[in-house]
């Protein structure tokens, strides 16, 4: 078993690092991760420039490769011939925040997983729904194991084409958390502001900012699982089609 591991937040994140350990004792790792964070970055594929590659080394001296591309890059370019070795899996992560509802099209951990689902190979996201303070020392080490148990499932069963899973997993003392749900993508409610300033020449300029996204608590949800204590699993597939719509609109007359 080939695994290839990845991330948005860098070669250098500790949330890679754990995740990487914890995947040696499942198969051969490949390390493909960008050079800088990526968060937020969505699903990139850059065509405009060429893509730089060098040699690097996580905290625990295994080797890596570092892209200046983004996750999704990252993956691709292992697919697309950069290792001589086949890849049968790919994961992301460990992100140090929730991915939840509406956050898989922004999240560049998400979309490396979508990444490999267009490749037709397994796709695994991994985030932990650490809180955002940057005082905090997160530990990485539930989230890494319950991402071992995930993989090894989806070695066993299979997952079907173009179909990717989305993993987050409370952040709990291991022996607090749960149990596992596989839910559907909740709702997440975003609190986003448009911050304007000036800069010294009088121009203005703009940063998106607000308070951190919540989210609607429902059964059956990623976001209620979270909050109820437990890991969430949503199975995601590529095809974004509305079925429901699109049999509404077969009696529309456009003509």
């Amino acid at each position: 078993m080939h695994i290839l591991a990845t991330n948005d937040d860098g070669v250098t994140a500790r949330g890679l690092l754990a995740l990487v350990q914890e995947m040696r004792e499942v198969g051969e790792v490949t390390v493909i991760a960008p050079d800088r964070n990526w968060s937020a970055s969505g699903h990139v594929k850059t065509l405009h420039r060429p893509l730089r590659v060098k040699k690097a080394r996580l905290a625990d001296d295994t080797p890596a490769l570092a892209t200046d591309g983004a996750p999704s890059d990252c993956v691709a370019l292992a697919l697309l011939g950069l290792l001589p070795e086949k890849i049968d899996l790919v994961v992301s992560g460990i992100n140090p925040f929730a991915n939840l509802g509406h956050d898989v099209t922004y999240s560049g951990t998400v979309t490396a997983a979508m990444e490999a689902a267009i490749g037709n190979l397994p796709g695994i996201a991994i985030s932990l729904d650490a809180p955002a303070d940057p005082q905090i020392h997160r530990d990485y080490a539930p989230a890494a194991r319950t991402a071992r148990r995930v993989v090894e499932r989806v070695i066993k069963h299979g997952l079907p084409k173009n179909t990717l899973l989305n993993v987050n997993v409370p952040y709990l003392p291991e022996e607090e958390i749960k149990g596992i749900q596989v839910t559907r993508q909740g709702l997440r409610v975003y609190r986003d502001e448009l911050v304007t300033r000036d800069d010294p020449h009088g121009r203005p300029y703009y940063w998106i900012g607000g308070e951190v996204p919540t989210g609607v608590n429902e059964k059956g949800t990623d976001f209620g699982a979270l909050n109820d204590g437990y890991v969430s699993i949503t199975p995601l597939e590529l095809d974004l089609t509305a079925y429901k719509l699109r049999e509404e609109m077969l009696s529309w007359k456009f003509e």
